[in-house]
């Protein structure tokens, strides 16, 4: 392991446009559960709906009391903290070395750990919005409020996080393939690789390193330069340090 943390390194030294493309796997060391993992969403017991299903547009519209009982308890972590990981992408960015942190997910917790310049491919649960009249609504709001969050004007309340069902925002995933296209260096982490469009999105890379930091295989391994199997946070840590 120390061999590979040396190398990747070695590849930050050298590299003067990162990237990282990271999926919930970045969280997890924050607390917040993955969803595909033995111990992830998707494979929760007693779960008498699938949580694909309770997370998709149809299901928000039709049954939105139940989509927020399950929204609130499960993908909202407003008390999670920022983990090493995070923080050692900030410090890459605020040391120039990383242009963009392109995510699938929709913690916040890169923002709250000092990145900038963050593409959220799937939304933020810090941002709400009245389907009525467009007005914006905090996430504290939501969360206080008492069955349907609604707005002053009556209407329902949303999260703008990308559903099951729904496309991703054109503008955001041509920002992640600017970003993408012009790096040196490419790091994906925490991610499965799992889910498209997102996951296709590194098919634009054509600079000089890929590096795989995940804990289990993933698509991208055949064609990374470095793969690295095990804790995110330690590694990114150790590398950044």
């Amino acid at each position: 392991m120390s061999e590979k943390i040396e190398e990747l390194k070695n590849i930050i030294n050298d590299s003067s446009d990162i990237v990282f493309f990271g999926g919930a796997g970045v969280s997890t060391e924050s607390g917040i559960p993955d969803f595909r993992s033995s111990s992830g969403i998707y494979n929760m017991k007693g779960q008498v709906i699938p949580p694909e299903e309770i997370v998709s547009h149809g299901f928000f519209m039709e049954h939105t009391r139940e989509f927020y009982d399950f929204y609130k308890k499960h993908l909202v972590y407003p008390d999670a903290e920022p983990n090493k990981a995070h923080k050692a992408l900030a410090k890459l960015e605020a040391d120039g070395k990383l242009s963009a942190v392109i995510t699938q997910n929709i913690d916040g917790l890169h923002q709250k750990a000092g990145s900038k310049n963050v593409i959220e491919l799937h939304g933020s649960v810090y941002r709400n919005y009245c389907l009525e009249c467009g007005k914006s609504c905090t996430l504290e709001s939501v969360l206080a409020a008492d069955g349907i969050p609604r707005c002053s004007c009556g209407g329902i309340i949303r999260p703008d996080v990308v559903l099951y069902e729904e496309q991703l925002d054109n503008d955001v995933i041509m920002n992640a393939i600017s970003a993408i296209r012009s790096a040196d260096t490419l790091i994906i982490g925490g991610t499965s690789l799992a889910v498209y469009p997102a996951a296709g999105l590194i098919s634009y890379f054509s600079g000089s390193k890929i590096v795989v930091i995940n804990k289990s295989p993933t698509p991208a391994d055949k064609n990374a330069d470095l793969v690295i199997s095990g804790s995110i946070g330690e590694i990114l840590s150790a590398a950044v340090e």
